[in-house]
């Protein structure tokens, strides 16, 4: 087990090296500190001089691989390679164009997505399991089918018609929440309630849908056929035994999205005036700010392979043959 995982952390690093090169590919080769810096002083006729200023207050008049000017290490360590990207690895994230620390941003923002998401996740998946037993327990009926429909019917709809029909309904028809803000402690209960409900509705076909299929997986097993003869009831056959047996994929599914929680929803957070990640991130597009969307980039795709590495040794724990291979 303890050799499993030690190749799946070998793993990491050179992904994220992978990732970090093609980050300053697209950031700073395909993209140049020129473009970046006309783009961001938005004048249709910009000034060399100008632009040499602007690149220089953020360190982007470096070269990009390569300092021949400097001598020994310097020519290394005086590059925008070095500067921007190497500092990721070790979490320094600088200072966004607009002049912000972004981990202090970070830091202060993350707790709005965190107070979206991990309700979001509970309740949802527990709606989304309830529901797909309710219609193994009555499949073959009416029930099922009309269960299935319904789910199939969430699905075709767009996710932005369920946050626009919800803050047109429940926040100014009937006025139970505010249609967007954010206050910090408990006042943010009643600017999260709709976000979340937003989101476990959005989610409850496909989720539904998901977890039907994989207790119709394990119902068809011969464990079960076996627990049935014995005079367990359907009830029991369900919790006991389907349930139980079908935690292995649900597990795996809910660890891989547990890092991706702390970005935060791009939609969500935008449509509600929520200030986590996610409004943070389309901020930073719309204004142009390169250095915190190169930062958001980094991060998310840290946080995903650190989600892939939990689900290995998650693996691990459930399925002994996992830790033979």
């Amino acid at each position: 087990m303890i050799n499993y995982i030690i190749r799946r952390l070998l793993y990491v690093l050179p992904v994220l090296l992978g990732v970090n090169i093609l980050t300053f590919v697209l950031f700073f080769v395909v993209n140049t500190p020129d473009d970046m810096a006309r783009m961001q002083l938005g004048d249709k006729y910009v000034s060399q001089a100008a632009v040499d200023n602007w690149k220089q207050q953020r360190g982007y008049d470096l070269p990009l691989l390569w300092n021949e000017q400097a001598k020994g290490l310097q020519q290394i360590q005086q590059t925008i390679f070095f500067k921007k990207s190497i500092g990721l690895f070790v979490f320094d994230l600088g200072i966004s164009d607009n002049g912000r620390d972004i981990v202090a941003d970070i830091s202060q923002r993350m707790w709005p997505s965190l107070a979206i998401a991990i309700p979001s996740l509970i309740i949802g998946v527990l709606v989304n399991i309830t529901f797909a037993l309710l219609l193994i327990f009555y499949r073959g009926s009416y029930l099922e089918f009309i269960g299935v429909f319904t789910c199939v019917a969430l699905m075709s709809i767009s996710g932005l018609f369920y946050i626009i029909a919800g803050q047109y309904f429940v926040g100014k028809l009937l006025a139970l929440t505010p249609i967007s803000g954010y206050a910090p402690g408990l006042d943010a209960f009643k600017f999260i309630v709709l976000p979340v409900f937003i989101g476990v509705i959005g989610g409850l076909g496909s989720g539904v849908r998901w977890y039907r299929s994989l207790f119709l997986e394990e119902a068809s097993k011969d464990y079960v056929r076996t627990a049935r003869a014995k005079g367990l009831s359907e009830l029991q056959v369900l919790f006991k035994h389907v349930l139980k047996n079908a935690m292995i994929p649900i597990l795996t599914g809910i660890v891989v999205i547990l890092p991706l929680l702390f970005m935060g929803s791009l939609i969500t957070e935008s449509f509600f005036g929520i200030p986590g990640l996610g409004s943070y991130t389309i901020d930073a597009i719309a204004s142009q700010d390169f250095a915190i969307v190169r930062s958001m980039v980094f991060l998310g795709s840290f946080l995903y392979i650190i989600g892939l590495l939990l689900t290995d040794i998650s693996y691990t724990l459930v399925d002994p043959r996992v830790r033979l291979n």
